[in-house]
Formats: C-alpha cells, structure tokens, sequence
C-alpha cells in the first residue's frame, strides 16, 4: 500500500482557518467585535475593553484544538492568577469553556481573521500555531489599535519574536504547555483532564461518532455501520453522533439497527459533552470528540489516519485509550490531516480490529488513574459536573 501526504492536495486550497479558507468554505468572517449574525455569544467581552489586566490567548481552532489547549490555559491562569483570560476562539467553543470556568471570556474569532480594535496593554498568547501570520494579528491587531505589553510565542524572524524554538516532533499538548511553562506557568498534560476516571454504570453506552471536519480523516460510513451492528448484536446500547451537517452520515450508519440510536444533529456541545460524561466508551476517528472523551477520562477507541497518535493522540490515561494506527514511526512525512481522500493508514483499518479493542476496553479491569492529581483539576479549574440532557422524541 502506497502511504501518501497528499501534497498536491495541500499545494492548491488555502492553509486551513485563514480568511481565505473560510471564505472558500462559505464560513462568515466576522470577528470578536460583535458584528456576527445570529444569537449573541456567551461570555463575549466588548474587544474596546481589553487592556491592561487581561490575557488575550488567540486558539481561533475546533473543538479538538480547543480541548488540547485546556492544559496550556490552566498555566496561564497560574501565570496571571488576578488576570482576565480572555479566548479568541470560535464563539460556541469559546463560550463552553468559559461555562467550565477554564477562561473568564471569549473574543468570537473564526480563524486568522483580523482582530478589533483594542485598548491595549494587555499580554497577548499566541496558543494558535508558531506565525507569522498569527502573530501578526496578536501584535497589531488593526491599525490604530492598542498593542499587547507582550507577546508570549515561539520565535518567528519573520515577525522579529524571540521566544522557545518550536519543535515539530512534539504532541500538540506538550508543545504548549513548554511554551506556557518557559514563560512562567507551569502546566502537564495532566491539566487537561475535566474529571478523573469514574466506572462507568452496567448499563452506560457506547457513543460511536463517525463523522470528521475533513475527507482524510473519514473511515468509511459501512464499516462504521458493521461495527454499530456488531456492537448491538453484542448487547451494547450505542448513540451515534454527529453534526447537523453530518445528519445523513449518522443516518446511514444507524438506521434499522435495533438498540442503536441515531442524535446526529440533535446535540449542541453542551449536550455532546453531557453524552460523552455518561458513556461507557467512546469510538471515533482523530477528531474533536476523541479529545473530549480524553478530558473527561472516559474509555476511548481512536482510529487515526493521515497524523499519526504520537502527535495527537491520548496524552494522559494511557490505559483508558486504544489507538489504532498502520502508520510507521519513522516515516518522514504524513499524510494531510485537511485532506480530501481517505487516507490510506486509516482505510487500513478493519471492522475487525475495531470491535476487538472495544471489547478488550469494555472488558478491561478497573485501574486507578495513571495522571497525577497533584496539577490537574485541583489547581485552577475544578471537575465539571455535566447535565444530562434529555434526548426525548428527537430523531
């Protein structure tokens, strides 16, 4: 099998969260200074306001990206402790976080879009990606704006930063956390977590989630249906996940399965969250629920493709998460994680494989935590306690 990295695909659409890739998309521009159509956002702070005494962290990422940063987050609010946090990030995102207490506001910010003006005096975190282009925005913002006292970032020439020397070998959680913790603010992977393990009750289900913002990261919908089936066949109670844009994916994977249930489009983040507290296991591809399965310590099986685990993967609670993979760990490239195609690591994996590590999870002993409680939730941030939402007459 050929392993690709689609670089002719990378070569000819915009880098994934710029203006230009959301334009492509059709996705609104609009920043943090309210004029966003719609409901207004929770949490949102007036961008004129923020100046001396606030931290601005610019993640403007997904759910996935926005739960990796959680650790990095408590650093900073260890770093600031008399400090307004403030996340430029995507609203509903950003807004959950401050709803868990993790940053006190949000600045509704859809990708590396231009920032509002501000007041300035405030210390600005590039928690985005290593710039220049993000940089830029947190340094300037737009003419005529007040700039930040200081910019905590990787070292960018391009922009004239001195900061740590970004690595592109490392998990997406430990390279924030160095940053944070250079400047100041010490933070571990073991900040992530939400809650720590709990057994879940005899009769928890499985949620199954087959969908994934990109082509590359999608396993196909029939393997995920023969897994559903087997899943059911087997006794287990499974909710099948989704999107309102991936309603017909959740459809397809679940209809006329008898004990498997299709809430594809019928959960907000709150809800999904509330889904994932009280699952026995969670089964999905590399993409932002695996990471909330991770944060609240439920028992994960993740199928990965074009980026391999070592990246992106579980970071804490190993014994909790079975990734599955065919990749090999001393190739020199990987495949597009923004791609269209199916990625070819991910195609190999089988239906078989699939079911066998959900019941090896499902069958596993209970074991105390591998994560130290002497960083996370205790300091900072407390375990969340989740509503469960009702799901009554909802398709």
């Amino acid at each position: 099998m050929t392993m690709t990295d689609d670089l002719g695909d990378r070569r000819a659409r915009p880098a994934p969260y710029t203006a230009a890739a959301l334009a492509a998309a059709g996705r609104e521009q609009a920043h943090g200074d309210g004029a966003v159509s719609g409901p207004p956002i929770p949490h949102a702070v007036n961008p004129a306001g923020i100046g001396v005494g606030d931290v601005l962290v610019l993640r403007a990422l997904g759910l996935g990206d926005a739960l990796t940063g959680i650790a990095p987050l408590r650093g900073l609010r260890r770093l600031f402790p008399d400090h307004r946090l403030i996340l430029a990030a995507p609203g509903p995102v950003g807004a959950w976080l401050a709803d868990l207490g993790v940053v006190d506001g949000v600045l509704p910010t859809p990708g590396l879009v231009d920032l509002p003006p501000m007041a300035g005096g405030h210390v600005a975190v590039d928690l985005h990606g290593r710039g220049p282009a993000s940089q830029r925005l947190l340094a300037a913002a737009r003419p005529g704006s007040g700039e930040p006292s200081r910019l905590i970032a990787y070292s960018c020439p391009e922009v004239g930063h001195t900061g740590p020397v970004w690595r592109s070998d490392e998990h997406e959680v430990e390279r924030w956390c160095r940053l944070v913790a250079e400047a100041g603010g010490p933070c571990g992977p073991a900040d992530l977590l939400l809650r720590y393990h709990r057994p879940a009750p005899a009769d928890a289900p499985v949620v199954l989630h087959p969908g994934a913002a990109f082509g590359s990261r999608r396993w196909p919908a029939d393997r995920w249906r023969a897994v559903a089936a087997d899943l059911a066949t087997a006794g287990h109670r499974v909710l099948v996940t989704g999107s309102t844009a991936e309603r017909e994916l959740t459809a397809v994977v679940s209809a006329g399965l008898a004990g498997v249930r299709d809430l594809g489009g019928a959960l907000g983040l709150t809800g999904l969250s509330a889904v994932v507290d009280g699952a026995a296991l969670v089964l999905s591809g590399d993409t932002g629920i695996a990471h909330l399965a991770t944060a609240l310590a439920v028992r994960s099986v993740v199928l990965f493709g074009p980026t391999p685990p070592a990246r992106w993967g579980p970071a804490v609670d190993a014994h909790l998460h079975t990734v599955l993979w065919h990749g090999a760990a001393a190739a020199r490239t990987w495949g597009d994680p923004h791609g269209d195609t199916l990625d070819d690591r991910l195609a190999a994996v089988t239906v078989t494989e699939v079911t066998a590590a959900v019941d090896a999870q499902l069958r596993a002993p209970v074991t105390p935590p591998t994560t130290s409680p002497s960083s996370a939730i205790n300091a900072g941030v407390g375990a969340i306690t989740v509503p469960v939402p009702s799901t009554e007459g909802r398709p």
